[in-house]
């Protein structure tokens, strides 16, 4: 009877563990991020230094604003080439997505790996309080995936 109730216990344990294994767990809080005042070329060029697809856009606030990746770069560059136009005046705030979707930190990792597969998103934003405080990505995902393997996934 004492090694049934060792083992009960140990399934409860496990089963809190993995309750516990959220989004603010695995996700990156060293953020580079980009203001609206950028120019697209000042992020390409961050972009290929940090070997990163895109980022959040933030205000002097630290308040999400928008995303911008590697496709709404490229659609710049094609643009301007395209309508013969310099790309120095063309800035973040006109070429990023405004409207983002963000996720909660506290939203399980598995609940948030389905959220990336219904959406086709390679990143969410996490905010708390309207400040920016995080990002999690399919590799993060995956990450976790890895780290976790093993447990008992629920």
């Amino acid at each position: 009877m004492g090694i049934k109730s060792f083992q009960g216990a140990r399934k409860q344990q496990n089963t809190a563990e993995v309750k516990a294994i959220t989004v603010s767990d695995f996700m990156t809080r060293d953020l580079i991020t980009f203001k609206p005042e950028q120019s697209v070329e000042e992020v390409i060029q961050t972009l290929i230094k940090n070997k990163i697809s895109g980022g959040p856009v933030v205000n002097n606030n630290n308040e999400l604003v928008g995303i911008i990746s590697e496709g709404d770069c490229l659609k710049q560059i094609s643009e301007s080439r395209y309508y013969n136009m310099p790309m120095e005046q063309h800035t973040v705030e006109n070429r990023m997505a405004k409207n983002v979707e963000t996720i909660d930190g506290n939203m399980n990792v598995f609940d948030a790996a389905n959220k990336f597969l219904e959406s086709k998103i390679r990143r969410f934003p996490i905010v708390e309080n309207g400040k920016l405080v995080g990002q999690i990505s399919q590799k993060d995902i995956l990450k976790a995936a890895i780290e976790l393997k093993g447990q008992n996934w629920k």
